[in-house]
């Protein structure tokens, strides 16, 4: 496993986002894809043929047609997910088709992978794969941002602190606050056998992650079910 760090703007705002390529034999397979510069790709090339890309988060993949041009791929999507220009899949104009869409029932393309769905508006999925004792790759739903990074600009830095993204083993604020996940699928992270959390906001959560995570999908829960 592979993980990369780069950047996304939105806005005035400039903040972190990860890309985890997952190598299996001679293959890579690429999920929460960020683009590579000249000399990225070139590392990239060098640990494989790149077989497909996964993507697992309903407010990520703009660069999955990047890498879908230059490597002749297939996209796998979870089911429903579009890919839609802006913020908001209510109102941006389609660019762009997966060539698979997968669920949490779908055979996917390397044994032993599974996926957990969250069933949200915006579908959203987490990919579980039995590497290290079991590994989470997330989307938007778990992040670990510690602290602000490298890649955040100044007003990202406090901006984003101020609006709580910026807290370990979280759920992400902004995602569960826009589509309102089903605190009974957030509760069944917990069933997932996993020790290491790949997020694509923060830092990587290796060891004991299932654990680390407990106390805010307790929280979201209790918060949920108030609500």
């Amino acid at each position: 496993m592979h993980l990369v760090t780069g950047s996304i703007s939105i806005g005035p705002m400039r903040f972190s986002r990860n890309m985890v390529a997952l190598v299996e034999g001679e293959d890579v397979w690429l999920v929460n894809t960020v683009r590579l510069d000249d000399r990225g790709l070139k590392a990239l090339d060098g640990l494989g043929r790149v077989a497909g890309v996964v993507r697992v988060a309903g407010f990520h993949g703009s660069d999955d047609p990047f890498y879908k041009d230059r490597y002749g791929c297939p996209v796998y999507a979870v089911r429903g997910q579009t890919y839609f220009t802006g913020v908001d899949p209510r109102k941006g104009e389609i660019y762009f088709e997966a060539d698979v869409e997968v669920d949490s029932s779908s055979a996917l393309p390397v044994k032993g992978w599974s996926l957990y769905t969250l069933d949200t508006r915006t579908p959203e999925a987490i990919l579980r794969i039995p590497a290290g004792g079991g590994t989470l790759i997330s989307g938007d739903s778990l992040q670990n941002w510690a602290a602000p990074d490298r890649y955040f600009n100044l007003l990202a830095g406090l901006g984003m602190r101020v609006m709580g993204f910026i807290k370990p083993h979280q759920i992400g604020p902004a995602w569960a606050k826009q589509l309102k996940p089903d605190p009974a699928k957030i509760r069944g992270i917990l069933d997932l056998d996993f020790e290491n959390v790949l997020p694509a906001h923060g830092e990587p959560v290796l060891g004991g992650a299932r654990e680390k995570y407990r106390p805010a999908i307790d929280a979201y829960t209790r918060q949920a079910g108030r609500g």
